[in-house]
């Protein structure tokens, strides 16, 4: 599935149809470049999760845990680690595979840990305020 959006206005839309089309999946990886929106449309898609803390970049701390209406919210910034063992001492399993939703930006960093099934949502500039959203189902 393939969306484009024109505005920030659109992303509570572009959540929304994220969340239908992962039909229960509970792994989300994010790819973009930088600066493409990762950060900030995972931030709308926490609202839709109902999340009602802050939401922010966890680029030093690795993963931020948020209260959801229904589940914890695990939000991952793999950006930052030097190597894969960071991952290890994390204790990526207890997240990947402990029944929380993880939002995974930077997922190439620890590709061999990724699990089986996942949802990948591709962002891509179009223009300053364009964006388009590929959503596909691994």
């Amino acid at each position: 599935m393939e969306i484009q959006i024109n505005g920030l206005t659109e992303l509570p839309d572009v959540a929304n149809k994220l969340l239908a089309f992962a039909g229960g999946e509970r792994i989300f990886l994010f790819d973009g470049e930088m600066g493409a929106g990762k950060t900030t449309f995972i931030k709308t898609f926490c609202k839709v999760l109902g999340v009602e803390d802050s939401v922010s970049s966890p680029t030093y701390s690795i993963v931020n845990e948020y209260v959801g209406e229904n589940d914890t919210v695990y939000h991952f910034d793999f950006y930052r680690i030097k190597n894969i063992q960071e991952a290890y001492d994390l204790g990526y399993e207890e997240y990947f595979y402990g029944g929380g939703i993880c939002l995974i930006e930077w997922p190439e960093r620890i590709e061999e840990l990724l699990p089986e099934h996942y949802i990948k949502v591709e962002i891509s500039i179009l223009s300053e305020s364009g964006r388009s959203f590929k959503l596909t189902k691994n």
